[in-house]
């Protein structure tokens, strides 16, 4: 193998074009491919900008010539020759005007044959790909995405340092504070028996940063939770973190509807419309069934159960009796695009979400068919239709639970699933929304009590500050979560900020006065100098980078991400650990795989 001893590359594969021809030029890359055609042999030399040509004939000498010839995809080379135009030009490509002709060749490295080839189009398993992250990686889509993820998070740094916030790295090792997602816990070695967490949020540390009076803070930073995997989650995570102080909800959401305005602008050529509409929480679930509503298309809810409360089919009254909802969508224009087998299949997906069925009615070529009809009276009927503003073309399709919460599961995911088989998702649509007014709490039915739906220090809206003494249920929290096409980006609140709310807030949530006190003394004792009011905000980045390239997952914009069971292919993380390792943290494993102190 040779060196890179007096070679100095002068630029990129990707970048040159026929201004250059004429130019000696010295590029490295790895070789997508080599076509050997006797007297001329061509190598498309890839790296991350990019693929150029090099060519070799007849006069290249014999030396040179051989080596070319010997070359396989992945080879990794250097090579330097004088920039000419292209006989055969390729215009599929950016530089497929012109062509290296090669003078000097090094061969830096060898390489196995790949388990796949190192294109956009390959149909490669995903566990394959994972297991070869660093070939995956080295696609130019792969490359691209996480070149759209250094953008963002460029734009992020330069955007709000000029709004003033300063970045201030938080700690990695924690205290557990297990309100919420499951921690993961780092044992001490110095502190035998005891344990780190690592952050979930750096949320109290922000908290303690506006008291001290940095008045504008930001950190792109690790976060961990160890829960379940989605699409778009993942144990280990990136948030751009923010806080600001002598502020409310107008004052956080204009300084981030100005980031993302001009993150759009910069890193995909797109510009956004600001201010963003602004809808409360509860008007979301009732138009969409979803506190992160897409509102690129319509089918809203719509609520019948004044209409079905009395009527005599069970299925629609029931619902009604046991306090819960019956509602509709309306597939208007889209009856002809759902036939029956589409329909079953639809019931057999709002099932999922825990809904009983899926009842439906269809208006097409002048006539209804319906599944629940000869159940109603035709008053009824006409009536369900007038409510909906049905015409002919249209798909009506109804959830009716004693649990408002299942007909809204099922009927705000079964609207997208709609759009998504119609194909009337456009990906270039960026649609914002802000939701405001979330519930201050939800009832566990697993611990039997009011959790906080955000977190236990976000402030009360003022109009409700008499329901924390008698009606949980309806107060309402200064919180708002920014949402793009369905997808929430992230969320933040206007934050408590006196010893005496914050106790309360405890208390409410369960919380004896030696418990507040054990796990978040250090932040009520904090409050006692003096904390400005404060509020702030963190964006899930990949989630954002995920919807900037067009992504179906976050993994794509992750450069080595879990899977579905938390663990990483190409590494075969988690791993055993020595028993000398063990027993320097003063740990055992049980037999059953778990530790014990």
């Amino acid at each position: 193998m040779e060196t890179m001893q007096g070679f100095t590359r002068s630029g990129y594969c990707g970048d040159y074009r026929l201004e250059q021809v004429g130019n000696t030029l010295s590029v490295c890359g790895w070789v997508q491919r080599r076509r050997n055609l006797g007297g001329l042999i061509f190598v498309d030399l890839r790296d991350r900008s990019g693929i150029l040509q090099l060519s070799f004939d007849h006069t290249t000498p014999a030396d040179i010539f051989e080596k070319a010839a010997g070359l396989h995809a992945e080879y990794v080379i250097a090579a330097t020759g004088m920039l000419r135009e292209r006989e055969s030009k390729n215009l599929d490509l950016p530089t497929g005007e012109v062509e290296l002709f090669v003078t000097e060749l090094r061969l830096l490295a060898k390489a196995d044959t790949p388990p796949f080839e190192i294109l956009d189009d390959n149909q490669v398993n995903d566990m394959l790909r994972l297991q070869y992250r660093y070939l995956d990686l080295r696609r130019p889509s792969m490359q691209a995405m996480l070149k759209t993820r250094h953008k963002v998070a460029k734009v992020a740094r330069d955007y709000f340092d000029e709004q003033g916030f300063y970045e201030i790295e938080t700690p990695m090792l924690t205290k557990s504070t297990p309100e919420g997602a499951r921690d993961y816990l780092v044992p001490s070695r110095v502190h035998p028996g005891k344990f780190y967490a690592l952050p979930q949020s750096p949320q109290q540390y922000k908290q303690l940063l506006m008291l001290a009076g940095f008045d504008r803070y930001m950190q792109i930073t690790r976060c961990f939770r160890d829960e379940d995997l989605r699409a778009d989650r993942q144990p280990e995570f990136t948030q751009i973190d923010l806080e600001m102080s002598f502020v409310n909800e107008d004052d956080v959401m204009t300084i981030q509807e100005g980031f993302l305005s001009r993150v759009f602008r910069e890193t995909l050529g797109v510009e956004v419309a600001t201010p963003f509409p602004r809808m409360p929480w509860r008007e979301a679930m009732d138009r969409y069934g979803s506190d992160k509503p897409d509102t690129r298309f319509g089918f809203e809810l719509c609520d019948i159960s004044d209409l079905v409360k009395d009527c005599g089919f069970a299925v629609f009254s029931s619902p009604v009796a046991e306090g819960g909802s019956v509602r509709l969508i309306n597939l208007k224009g889209h009856a002809a695009d759902f036939p029956r087998k589409k329909i079953d299949k639809l019931t057999d997906f709002v099932k999922t979400y825990r809904a009983k069925g899926l009842a439906w009615a269809r208006l097409l070529d002048g006539s209804v068919t319906s599944s629940y009809q000869k159940f109603l009276t035709d008053e009824e009927n006409a009536a369900i239709l007038a409510r909906a503003q049905a015409q002919d073309g249209d798909l009506i399709l109804i959830v009716g639970d004693a649990k408002e919460e299942t007909v809204f599961a099922s009927l705000g995911a079964l609207r997208c699933e709609c759009a998504k088989q119609l194909g009337i998702l456009d990906p270039m649509d960026f649609r914002f929304l802000w939701v405001t007014e979330f519930p201050m709490f939800e009832y566990s039915e697993e611990e039997n009590r009011y959790v906080a739906m955000h977190h236990p220090f976000t402030a009360p809206m003022d109009e409700d500050l008499d329901k924390l003494e008698s009606d949980l249920k309806h107060c309402r929290a200064k919180a708002y979560d920014i949402v793009l096409n369905g997808i929430e980006l992230g969320g933040g609140s206007i934050r408590i900020n006196t010893p005496e709310m914050q106790e309360k807030m405890f208390k409410i949530l369960g919380f004896t006065p030696e418990q507040a006190q054990a796990q978040f003394g250090h932040l009520i004792n904090a409050f006692k100098f003096g904390a400005p009011p404060h509020g702030g905000l963190a964006y899930g980045l990949d989630r954002l980078c995920m919807l900037m390239a067009g992504a179906d997952s976050i993994r794509d914009v992750i450069a080595f991400p879990k899977v579905q069971n938390a663990s990483e292919p190409m590494t075969a993380c988690p791993s055993f650990v020595s028993q000398q390792q063990l027993e320097e943290l003063a740990l055992s494993v049980t037999a059953e795989g778990g530790e014990e102190a």
